[in-house]
């Protein structure tokens, strides 16, 4: 838990807004609903992320965990709301990548609050004989 704790320090002042009075203030944390496919080329991740623009977005790789930290900007409530279900706050999600995943050719695209990120398979070398010689 307390490694989540530092992504999300890190990734929050990574993604820190303008206004400094809305950093000081507690904020929700919400886990974005997730769904993962399996390809022929890896895996595809979508997230959705209502609110999140490519401003606000983190996606960091550490130690074979993928980290999302995505910072919804503040808007001002009006006043006198009567009933509220929409509840305005960040993103925070992780998962260990297996080692089939090529961490180098990872891409990643925001489209109207859903996240797409494309996790390609790495290579595998072919198992080749080798030669042993004698002295």
């Amino acid at each position: 838990m307390s490694d989540q704790r530092e992504i999300v320090r890190a990734t929050a002042a990574a993604a820190s807004d303008s206004n400094a009075a809305d950093e000081s203030a507690p904020r929700l944390l919400f886990n974005p609903p997730i769904d993962i496919y399996e390809t022929a080329e890896g895996l595809v991740l979508y997230a959705d992320l209502p609110g999140v623009n490519a401003e606000g977005l983190d996606l960091q790789i550490q130690d074979n965990r993928l980290a999302l930290f995505g910072r919804v900007k503040t808007v001002a409530q009006p006043e006198g709301i009567v009933h509220e279900e929409y509840k305005v706050g960040d993103f925070l999600r992780s998962f260990i990548l297996s080692d089939d995943v090529d961490h180098e050719h990872i891409s990643a695209r925001l489209n109207n609050g859903v996240l797409r990120v494309e996790l390609p398979r790495a290579s595998r070398t072919e198992p080749r004989r080798i030669e042993v010689s004698t002295e």
